[in-house]
């Protein structure tokens, strides 16, 4: 078993103590499986090497949960989940998919309807029967439905950066084969889109029946769909479906561009292509039957008279017009960032001291972060109030003193992520919030606020003189909760007036904002900021799908601010 099936387990086990008001328990496996989650090392590699004293080692693993992790590690089973399951017969993945459904809530409904799974959910919902349970209501029905509807739409489509990692250890695999030439994911993924349905690799190779051989007989492929010369394809047991191609050398760039897509902008490249009396395909640019360019994109590219479209653009948002018009921006890369202005520690609802998150970003090259913990409304993340937050000021000015004396000029800055109130005030007051280095501010209760309301509700709370930042401005959860309703254009004119800069944050769940609403950004010059909403010292990396994201918008460096000096970020803030 790796460590996304044991923590699987571990976080539906949490769930069965919290049905049983057990929430002391709930919360120590909750903790583990995060850990197991964000570790670079397999639980097993673990085990192996040092047996069940070095799985107790392992933070927040205790006895109990190491013998648990040793009996999953030998049998693939569990006695004790097996005896929560037939106690409470419910599938927890399914409904716990279902924005809104906690543990108490999918109790009450097994308890009081027999819901079992989503089927039984949705015709509890259709037949009216819940808005008659005890807690419940009209208004729960009504959300339960559309957020059933909302589960559909997205259910098949997998988080950018659930499925970055496994695309590049296949590449890795098949670029360390000898037989292989060269080796890229290609389609949505090469693009970093929010949400990927598939993967296509592309290879080049001049002896295809070992690398086929390879592909399909991958740990991760539970089915065989077909099984060619070239072409193979695969059904992975995450029930993604994967192809591979095998193309010569001097096709390489022809198909990397073709099946990078997006399509529409493989339709308007062809175009231009048959407008110059020439023919363009997954094989090559052709006049007549020669071929004129194909071994790589940039060479289809300037014979077509246009300056090099990167992946992350190829969406039909004007890079056609751009590039023809050699007006293409010289997008953010991903190296580019000084800082994180958005991280969390074990004082709130993190996993990691002051100290183990700065030396983590030290680590990826950063020169600052900004500890920005949650504030004292949202109470299930232990926030901050305003003599705890003026106590971590003490702890951030000893770990500064710390990292200074070790020759380091690295900056620990003080922060916050403010909770936005129902009527736009703030969770901290003003005479707080005007002694910290930047403060951040987020909606993170009342997502079915009228859009009106909960516009000007976000206005006030940006209108504030202490505010730099909106985080996560939107409040979506990527397949499984939608935006709230919120006039963006008004956010994107308001957020202009104040000063104030629009997060683009990392973490893959949210990646919010949209690409559209980072090029309104972009094109209104509001700045921006691409933090990681870190909770673990393994959050760090996830600043590439915020870069990635950012790019997706057309944002350059001098759009966002942490990509820029600390003392000059500092000067532009309000």
């Amino acid at each position: 078993m790796n460590n996304k099936e044991i923590a699987d387990i571990f976080q539906e086990i949490a769930v069965y103590l919290e049905m049983e008001d057990d929430s002391f328990r709930a919360k120590a496996y909750e903790k583990v499986a995060g850990i197991l989650e964000d570790s670079s090392e397999e639980a097993g590699d673990i085990y192996k090497k040092g047996g069940l004293k070095a799985l107790e080692d392992i933070p927040g693993v205790g006895v109990s949960i190491a013998e648990k992790m040793e009996e999953l590690l030998k049998t693939g089973k569990l006695k004790y989940y097996e005896q929560l399951k037939k106690k409470t017969p419910v599938d927890l993945g399914q409904l716990k998919s279902i924005e809104g459904l906690g543990a108490k809530t999918i109790k009450t409904l097994y308890k009081k309807l027999k819901v079992r799974n989503l089927n039984d959910l949705e015709k509890a919902a259709k037949q009216g029967k819940i808005k008659n349970l005890e807690g419940f209501g009209e208004k729960s029905e009504e959300n339960i439905l559309k957020n059933l509807e909302f589960s559909k739409k997205s259910s098949q489509r997998f988080l950018l950066g659930q499925i970055i990692p496994l695309a590049r250890e296949i590449e890795l695999r098949l670029k360390e084969m000898k037989e292989v030439k060269n080796a890229v994911a290609c389609g949505s993924v090469r693009r970093k889109k929010e949400t990927i349905g598939d993967l296509d690799f592309l290879v080049i190779s001049n002896n295809p029946k070992p690398v086929m051989e390879m592909f399909v007989s991958m740990p991760e492929v539970s089915r065989i769909l077909a099984q060619g010369q070239t072409k193979s394809s695969v059904r992975f047991k995450n029930e993604m479906d994967a192809d591979i191609r095998i193309v010569p050398e001097e096709s390489y760039g022809a198909a990397l561009c073709y099946f990078t897509g997006s399509k529409d902008h493989n339709i308007a490249l062809r175009e231009i292509a048959i407008k110059k009396g020439w023919k363009l395909n997954e094989y090559g640019l052709f006049k007549g039957d020669k071929m004129i360019a194909g071994k790589t994109e940039e060479e289809i590219y300037e014979k077509l008279g246009m300056d090099y479209i990167e992946p992350e653009l190829r969406e039909m948002t004007g890079e056609i017009e751009a590039s023809l018009a050699h007006k293409l921006p010289k997008l953010i890369n991903y190296g580019d960032l000084e800082g994180d202005l958005h991280v969390h520690t074990d004082a709130t609802d993190g996993n990691n001291t002051i100290e183990e998150m700065a030396r983590a970003a030290m680590a990826l090259g950063m020169k600052y972060i900004v500890i920005a913990d949650h504030t004292k409304r949202l109470a299930m993340t232990r926030g901050l109030d305003e003599k705890r937050i003026q106590q971590q000021w003490k702890e951030i000015d000893l770990v500064n003193k710390k990292l200074a004396a070790g020759d380091s000029k690295f900056v620990i800055l003080k922060g916050t992520e403010c909770d936005i109130l129902k009527d736009g005030s703030l969770d901290l007051p003003d005479k707080i919030l005007s002694k910290l280095d930047i403060v951040s501010v987020s909606v993170h209760s009342l997502f079915n606020l009228p859009e009106k309301e909960q516009t000007e509700r976000i206005k006030k709370a940006i209108s504030n003189s202490n505010v730099n930042i909106l985080n996560h401005p939107t409040g979506r959860m990527i397949n499984k909760r939608d935006a709230y309703a919120v006039d963006m254009d008004e956010i994107i004119r308001h957020a202009k007036k104040t000063g104030t800069v629009l997060e683009i944050n990392s973490f893959p769940d949210r990646l919010d904002l949209k690409d559209e609403y980072i090029k309104k950004c972009v094109e209104a010059g509001v700045k921006l900021s691409i933090s990681t909403d870190s909770h673990s010292v393994q959050h760090l990396p996830f600043s590439e799908y915020g870069i990635a994201q950012a790019r997706r918008g057309w944002a350059t460096k001098n759009d966002v601010i942490n990509a820029w000096p600390l003392e000059k970020m500092l000067k532009m803030l309000k």
